[in-house]
């Protein structure tokens, strides 16, 4: 696989509203002028857990303590890791979030990870044409045949794996892996091909 990726979940939801108050320290200038933008309350608690989750995987290759892992905001763009890392390139890493869950992904190689609540209740067929390029459509047509589960499955299969791309920077090619997850859809895609399906570690964050 990208070699040591690792996948840490989290479950933003569970955290106190006090917590997320003392997160705030964590964050550069540049992450804290982004969260003040969000309207929604969930997705700013989203953007403070996935980047306290992310500096809690980054801290260990890092040798420092993760409130110290310093990210600089990019605009429309993953954040920039800028603390040096001790002997070795930058770790590869990605960010998603979905409903009361965050994730990421941190690797030795580039990678991109997205994650998806199955949600059987989304008008899917609305979705897939709004999101989907003709040969996403063309699958998306032939699981019309599939019982409505695996219909549901595959539809956010597809989805999780378009935005794992889009976040690794590769419309074609590359490697992608579905990691099984109860009600969420997880696609984990690389540059690198994966030897192995990592399996997501779940995390409470302190």
């Amino acid at each position: 696989m990208a070699r040591g990726t690792l996948i840490w979940l989290a479950d933003a939801g569970a955290l106190s509203d006090t917590a997320l108050q003392r997160y705030l320290a964590w964050l550069t200038p540049g992450e804290l002028a982004r969260h003040g933008r969000f309207v929604r309350e969930q997705r700013r608690r989203q953007f403070v857990a996935g980047r306290v989750l992310l500096r809690m995987a980054l801290a260990p290759l890092l040798r420092v303590p993760a409130q110290q892992v310093l990210l600089e905001e990019r605009n429309g763009q993953a954040p920039r890791l800028l603390t040096p890392v001790p002997g070795g390139p930058a770790p590869g890493f990605s960010i998603s979030h979905s409903g009361r869950w965050v994730a990421c992904a941190v690797g030795e190689d580039a990678v991109g990870l997205d994650i998806e609540v199955r949600d059987p209740s989304r008008d899917l067929a609305a979705l897939a044409r709004q999101a989907f390029d003709a040969d996403e459509m063309a699958h998306w047509q032939q699981m019309q045949r599939w019982e409505d589960a695996d219909r549901v499955e595959g539809f956010y299969r597809l989805w999780s794996e378009k935005e794992a791309r889009i976040k690794l920077g590769m419309a074609v090619g590359g490697y992608c892996v579905a990691v099984p997850h109860e009600e969420l859809s997880v696609v984990l895609c690389s540059a690198v091909k994966l030897e192995s399906v990592p399996q997501p570690v779940l995390v409470t964050l302190p």
